[in-house]
């Protein structure tokens, strides 16, 4: 692959201010244009407006672990920041110990997801907000007791107060979903290596992940993972080893959702292991292999798997700014 470079003036690319940057044309222009840069905030529904009270509640509420039944189990222990905002195990273990049927996905840029959960039973954030609370095998609480614990903390009447100014009694289940979802809409991992070569700086990945991004694109893969999230939000079957997981059919009861499940977004793969809605597939490289078989028809080389993996390992986006908040 032959590279023309040459030096431009300042360039800015994101939030990042780099000058002199290397422009090249790598006469990969037709496939750079399949794919679209993360922005840095996904689209805000116009009933729960993005607001600096609303972030700052639903963090809390986000580690809050005495809305479990449990009172030691929080949405961060699942989706823990250290982690990739995911567990890396095969399966989530909530509630007394017990281990779910599902891998946990991440919630980075779960803002840009056309449906939530593997099986996508609910259409947007807010819809997902509570299920884990309420989700016997997860944090196992009943929402009336999880709103009355809230409301016996002052700070926590402060604060639901100041994100839903005017309202009698705010601490509802609804304001709760609301700020939570609220929060994981911040939850945004822009300006990724890719992202910066998207917008223009072709020296920010190197020449294997370049032809894994041609790889991706001329075997398929793209078909399925596309948009600024590389997922479609759309279902697929897919035969999982070791799973017996039935999928979207548990939603719709329709004998076509069978082993049907919603396309996992790409971004921050690298770092969020293991795989597969059951989590039994630890590495990307396996991963990748699995996925050429099942969902392409295509016995990858070496040599694709290889790239593949390295243009994969170039989502990975800065992560959010946060701050682990003081519990009252």
């Amino acid at each position: 692959m032959t590279i023309k470079a040459k030096l431009v003036p300042t360039l800015v690319v994101g939030s990042v201010l780099a000058t002199s940057v290397a422009i090249a044309d790598d006469g990969l222009e037709n496939y750079r244009n399949r794919f679209e840069a993360l922005p840095y905030l996904p689209p805000i529904p116009a009933n729960n407006s993005l607001t600096e009270a609303k972030i700052e509640l639903g963090n809390m509420l986000f580690f809050e672990p005495r809305i479990s039944s449990s009172g030691v189990i929080s949405c961060a222990t699942c989706h823990n920041p250290a982690l990739g905002w995911a567990d890396r195990i095969p399966r989530a273990v909530g509630h007394d110990g017990q281990i779910g049927e599902r891998n946990t996905p991440t919630v980075l840029n779960s803002g840009f997801l056309g449906s939530q959960f593997w099986d996508g039973r609910e259409p947007d954030l807010e819809g997902q907000a509570l299920g884990p609370i309420e989700a016997p095998v997860e944090m196992a609480m009943e929402l009336d007791v999880a709103l009355e614990r809230l409301i016996g903390f002052e700070l926590y009447q402060e604060k639901f107060s100041a994100a839903y100014p005017g309202q009698e009694e705010p601490i509802t289940d609804d304001n709760l979903a609301h700020a939570l979802a609220t929060f994981q809409r911040t939850l945004n991992t822009p300006n990724s290596p890719f992202d910066r070569y998207l917008h223009g700086d072709q020296e920010a990945i190197s020449e294997q992940a370049k032809e894994g991004m041609v790889a991706f694109v001329d075997n398929g893969c793209i078909a399925c993972h596309r948009g600024p999230a590389l997922t479609d939000s759309q279902f697929h079957a897919i035969q999982v080893p070791g799973s017996t997981d039935l999928g979207r059919y548990i939603v719709t009861g329709q004998e076509s959702d069978k082993y049907r499940f919603r396309t996992p977004t790409l971004r921050n793969v690298a770092v969020t292991y293991p795989y597969m809605n059951n989590g039994a597939t630890e590495t990307l490289e396996e991963a990748v292999a699995i996925m050429g078989q099942e969902m392409l028809g295509r016995e990858f080389n070496d040599d694709t798997v290889t790239n593949i993996t390295a243009f994969l390992h170039t989502l990975t986006g800065e992560m959010p700014d946060f701050e682990v908040p003081a519990l009252p």
